[in-house]
């Protein structure tokens, strides 16, 4: 079956490709040249997924699936949820991301934070959405070299590293994202 993924994220396609089995032929954005700044405009993790997966298969026909993350912070109300990608300005930049939240944390020490990951997967103009939470907390400092975004404050529950501290295989186990790829990955098998 070939199956877009929304993205240009070269670490999301790498994370998805590892847990998806070879009946998936995985294609990206890049792949079906779709070169568009696909609009992200939702107030929901979960509408921003559907929006993107709705735009690739109205305007190049192909089954897909898209997905939103976002961190969310209990003292913080939410934040940076939907806004996880610019939380420090339109550059998008992870160190920027990662600094903003631990000054907004300084001092506070309720730091428990959730990463939530909602997949829009849309078969034959069939949608069905999937999700996947991994609870934890913020740490203090940042810590490891591995995965991307807010990785490296992140610490998952019954854990004492972060998530970049772990091995790709050792995240995909526990993390946001691995949850809701195998819910697409049993859903796909059921089709």
């Amino acid at each position: 079956m070939k199956l877009v993924f929304a993205t240009n994220n070269s670490n999301k396609i790498k994370e998805i490709k590892s847990l998806l089995n070879d009946s998936v032929n995985l294609l990206s954005l890049e792949d079906i040249n779709c070169k568009e700044d696909i609009p992200e405009t939702s107030d929901t993790i979960a509408g921003n997924a559907l929006q993107k997966a709705k735009y690739v298969y109205d305007n190049y026909g192909y089954n897909c699936f898209a997905d939103d993350t976002g961190l969310e912070i209990e003292t913080l109300n939410g934040e940076p949820g939907i806004y996880s990608a610019r939380y420090a300005g339109p550059q998008r930049d992870a160190h920027d991301n990662m600094n903003k939240v631990l000054k907004n944390l300084e001092n506070k020490p309720n730091r428990n934070a959730h990463f939530k990951t909602v997949i829009a997967l849309i078969i034959d103009g069939k949608e069905t959405l999937l999700e996947g939470i991994a609870k934890g907390e913020i740490t203090t400092e940042k810590s490891g070299l591995e995965g991307f975004g807010y990785d490296p404050i992140f610490k998952p529950e019954n854990h004492n590293i972060t998530f970049s501290e772990m091995s790709l295989e050792e995240k995909n186990k526990i993390s946001h994202r691995g949850k809701a790829t195998n819910k697409l990955i049993e859903h796909l098998s059921n089709l």
